[in-house]
């Protein structure tokens, strides 16, 4: 690359880097989309906070933003529940049929004993009768402790009860015990067993109760001898205690799990919480303060929550961008800004449909026309683009929309959105013409009443056959308002921020346009010729995935400027003659680049977007015009004077092709000018023509400055190939025609 071709590409480069190109700018862009983001929901997911104090008096009604625990009720109810739950009593097996078993056998050991007195007798019975009472209870809890098969407190309570409850033997029956001999005894036991086995069966709390049973039991049963009743009678007595004691640590705990299991008491949204002008009590300024809604205590977690939601939804949108082309930015920040412009439109427009609603009428939320950020995009930006952000587009609407208490999101509107924006992306991202935005909004109408109906046949505790119908007609309405919007504001778009939308580009190929009419009617060659260009740009950009609408366009104007001095260019050079041949080369040279910079001023005069003039301005490069400068060296030699101009001095100005369209044009035009001066075309030559076309521009380097592969300038040459063949097929000669000529001349 020559220094002058550097300094050219710098000095265009230099103009292309500003606020457009500004990273810092693109930064602040999307901190922009995340304050916006916080403003629009800030209103609904946090609530207004209040400057009060205890004795005075509410200036306006405070209700509650949100499903609000009222902690006062909540521990009120708890404990009722609490206090609802009965005593637990814990049953423990004593086997006391055992106690008066042991209590018989001491006794028929002792009354065989002649060495001991009957005052000694009844002396011990008297003493130790009782205690071994007292003693077999001890040893049941002392077992039952080591095993640690039951608490300390219930066998606490266990030695509690029974000595509460100890049975008293009359001092009569210890006098009649010396009496008993051991026949006796043994009739006496099985009788004591079953009497006290049978009693303590039963859950017994107050044994008293279950003592009055004895006398019955010991009258019915097969002793016959007075002094033996009276005995099993008192001891049976004696061994029968209660086995069911209350379990303290049981009932604690069923009544720590009715207070856990007491539904928490609410304070619904949209309920009063203070009156105006109502007196601010203790009670009401802490339920106040544990709503989270007094200044004076601020809550700072649902603003960090908010914060980072919108920063998530933000940095996502950030993300896809860089992801759609890994190298660079797809979009400059022209376009982000009006991304940002769409996104604070598409809020708005909910915020409008959101102050009409109201809990009797949310249905009214179907009126606002989300779509309409999702169809902007599409036809303003990507499509891909328009996806991702009609899912952001749903989560904001389930929000600004939602009216339902204790919700932070409402899927039916979002679920509304996400159906209405990806139907509308579907039915435009292919748009030509003004009415097919007409038809997206009748196809947004259709499907949004639709999911309508469908969420409402769904949802069993929804809405009454009049609501439905009257969601189902907002929801029609909202899909006019969509294409009416989009269409109002599509020229706004496309002026303001010179975007170059399909819709814009089919108007500008309009051949009414001034431009066009003036190209075809001043010079009717460089029209044909423009034309051609257009068809071959345009199905060499699509093979490449560049913009094949842009190149048909910017074709028809890129010779725009020939308009000028249209008899200097051979396409207008009809039985006339050339111009060039009686004027000085450097001259020559002069009128044929000046083309390009005359069709740049004629377009920006007519207010055509940038993208076409980048067109007109690019497509030569800094391209060399050989004929003319060696059309100036053959005179230079024939006068015998050294040449005072350089190779430089006839090179187009530039700039270089930018962007892949413009390259494409480039080439395309060059390969129709070159084909068009064959008078017989071949196949062979065709192929050998294009190829040398592209060689030449690579090795000057031309396709520097814009993204075109090496691969895709493959594409190009073999698209441009098929193309021309398909164009100029009645002029080409192909192999089969050139052979047969030429052997009817050898055999005649």
């Amino acid at each position: 690359m020559t220094s002058k071709e550097s300094s050219s590409g710098k000095s265009f480069s230099s103009k292309s880097i500003g606020w457009k190109h500004s990273v810092p700018t693109r930064y602040v862009l999307f901190l922009f989309l995340v304050l916006l983001f916080y403003i629009s929901l800030a209103s609904d997911l946090l609530p207004e906070r209040y400057n009060i104090q205890i004795g005075t008096h509410s200036e306006k009604e405070i209700t509650a933003p949100m499903q609000i625990p009222n902690n006062k009720a909540t521990l009120k109810a708890q404990e009722q529940e609490a206090e609802r739950v009965q005593p637990i009593y814990s049953i423990l097996p004593i086997r006391n049929e055992n106690l008066v078993v042991s209590l018989l056998e001491r006794i028929d050991r002792l009354n065989q004993d002649d060495q001991v007195s009957r005052e000694d007798k009844v002396a011990i019975y008297r003493q130790e009768i009782p205690q071994r009472s007292q003693d077999f209870i001890l040893n049941y809890v002392n077992a039952s402790r080591s095993a640690g098969k039951y608490t300390d407190k219930l066998l606490n309570e266990l030695v509690k009860v029974t000595n509460q409850q100890a049975y008293r033997i009359p001092e009569e029956t210890f006098i009649k015990m010396p009496r008993l001999s051991s026949e006796d005894i043994m009739k006496m036991k099985p009788v004591a067993r079953e009497i006290v086995s049978r009693l303590t069966g039963d859950q017994i709390v107050e044994a008293q109760t279950a003592r009055a049973k004895v006398a019955e039991l010991v009258s019915t049963s097969s002793l016959d001898q007075r002094t033996a009743r009276e005995v099993v009678q008192e001891l049976s007595r004696l061994a029968i205690t209660a086995n069911k004691f209350y379990d303290e640590d049981l009932t604690k705990e069923a009544r720590v799990q009715a207070r856990e299991n007491t539904q928490t008491v609410y304070i619904k949204q949209g309920d009063v919480l203070v009156a105006k002008g109502e007196m601010i009590t203790s009670e009401l300024y802490n339920l106040l303060d544990d709503s989270g809604l007094l200044k004076n205590k601020v809550n700072y977690w649902p603003q960090v929550g908010l914060f980072m939601l919108c920063c998530l939804l933000s940095f996502g949108l950030l993300m896809f961008i860089r992801q759609s082309n890994p190298n660079k930015f797809k979009y400059n920040n022209a376009q982000l800004l009006m991304l940002a412009l769409i996104f604070v439109i598409t809020i708005g427009s909910m915020y409008v449909a959101g102050v009409l609603q109201s809990n009797e009428r949310p249905y009214i939320g179907y009126l606002a026309p989300v779509a309409i950020g999702a169809m902007l995009v599409t036809l303003l930006l990507d499509m891909s683009l328009a996806f991702f952000c009609a899912m952001i587009f749903g989560v904001l609407a389930s929000v600004i929309l939602n009216v339902h208490q204790g919700q932070i999101f409402d899927f039916k509107f979002g679920f509304f959105a996400l159906v209405v924006s990806y139907v509308g992306i579907f039915t435009i991202h292919k748009a030509s013409q003004r009415s097919t935005l007409l038809k997206g909004g009748i196809m947004v109408c259709l499907f949004g009443s639709l999911a309508v109906f469908m969420m409402t046949l769904i949802n069993t505790g929804g809405w009454n056959q009049m609501q439905m119908l009257y969601a189902i007609g907002f929801a029609f309405a909202g899909g006019l308002l969509t294409a009416i919007l989009v269409i109002g504001l599509m020229p706004f778009f496309e002026v303001t921020f010179g975007i170059l939308s399909a819709l814009k580009l089919v108007e500008l190929s309009n051949p009414n346009h001034p431009l066009l009419r003036k190209l075809l009617t001043e010079t009717p060659g460089t029209y044909h010729h423009s034309v051609m260009v257009g068809n071959l740009s345009e199905a060499a950009a699509e093979a490449i995935g560049a913009d094949g609408l842009l190149c048909r366009v910017g074709s028809y104007y890129h010779d725009i400027g020939k308009t000028k001095r249209p008899s200097y260019f051979i396409e207008n050079q009809n039985n006339m003659e050339n111009p060039h041949d009686s004027i000085d080369p450097k001259l020559s040279k002069s009128i044929i680049i000046a083309h390009a910079r005359d069709g740049v001023e004629m377009q920006k005069e007519y207010k055509l977007p940038k993208p076409i003039r980048d067109i007109a301005e690019q497509h030569h490069g800094t391209t060399f015009l050989h004929f003319f400068y060696h059309k100036a060296l053959r005179q230079a030699e024939e006068l015998g004077k050294e040449p005072d101009f350089t190779e430089e001095d006839f090179r187009y100005p530039g700039p270089k092709a930018q962007s892949k369209e413009s390259a494409v044009v480039g080439i395309a035009d060059s390969v129709e000018a070159a084909v068009r001066s064959l008078r017989k075309p071949t196949v062979e030559q065709i192929e050998s023509m294009i190829e040398k076309i592209i060689k030449s521009r690579l090795d000057d380097h031309q396709f520097n400055e814009c993204d075109l592969t090496m691969k895709e300038l493959d594409i190009v040459g073999k698209t441009l190939q098929e193309s021309v063949m398909g164009i100029f097929h009645s002029r080409i000669e192909y192999p089969e025609e050139i052979k047969k000529p030429a052997s009817s001349v050898a055999s005649s």
